[in-house]
């Protein structure tokens, strides 16, 4: 509190130095969310391995179409951390225009980072929040809505049986799916379909990747 009870109003420095902060803790966010989603998807490839040891294909094919959203849900938080990082290099650029020109500048990066920024659902509100002070502070306009590109059914299914295949020829070390299109190595430990796993009920397994991908 200043005097007659009004809170200073922060310097651009300070400003720039607070989104900063928040930036770095939202990458932190993303952090944990790909390591959630990560988590999860060993367990379903557990299952689409006993899944394939009982010769269930259906199945196998469900749980393959859950790991593609999920790479995907992971790819679009890799892409939203790059963003993140981009938007913050651009703030300690405003540092710099700060000390040379005493104010800061409106960018047009920064506008287009933070457009798609606030469309990502686990850190939704902090970007919404800082959007609003970056406007205030005359670095971004008011930004437009955009048609939201989210992962579609529809486009999911064109893509879904050549995607199903690699996934599990990946997944069950080639008992399932089509070695044309698995270029992805198997990761450690999937190797081979002979070992038992614990079996876990298919709806609940679906139901907390989605809850993670939401």
């Amino acid at each position: 509190m200043g005097l007659f009870g009004k809170t200073p109003q922060k310097t651009p420095k300070e400003q720039v130095r607070e989104w900063s902060a928040s930036l770095r803790k939202e990458g932190r966010v993303l952090d944990r969310q790909i390591r959630a989603i990560k988590n999860e998807e060993m367990k379903v490839q557990r299952s689409i391995k006993d899944a394939a040891k009982k010769g269930d294909k259906d199945v196998c094919r469900i749980l393959a179409k859950e790991l593609i959203n999920s790479r995907k849900a992971v790819s679009k938080m890799y892409a939203s951390k790059a963003q993140l990082n981009s938007v913050e290099m651009s703030m300690k650029t405003q540092l710099a225009t700060i000390r040379m020109a005493g104010a800061m500048e409106k960018s047009a990066e920064v506008m287009a980072y933070m457009q798609k920024l606030v469309k990502v659902p686990e850190i939704q509100a902090t970007m919404t929040e800082l959007s609003k002070e970056m406007m205030k502070a005359g670095i971004i306009e008011e930004m437009l809505e955009d048609t939201f590109e989210g992962l579609e059914d529809d486009d999911l299914e064109e893509a879904a049986d050549e995607e199903v295949e690699k996934i599990l020829f990946e997944v069950t070390a080639g008992v399932l799916g089509n070695a044309e299109h698995a270029t992805t190595p198997l990761p450690t430990g999937a190797e081979g379909v002979s070992e038992p796993e614990p079996e876990e009920d298919m709806d609940e397994m679906r139901s907390r990747l989605e809850a993670l991908r939401s």
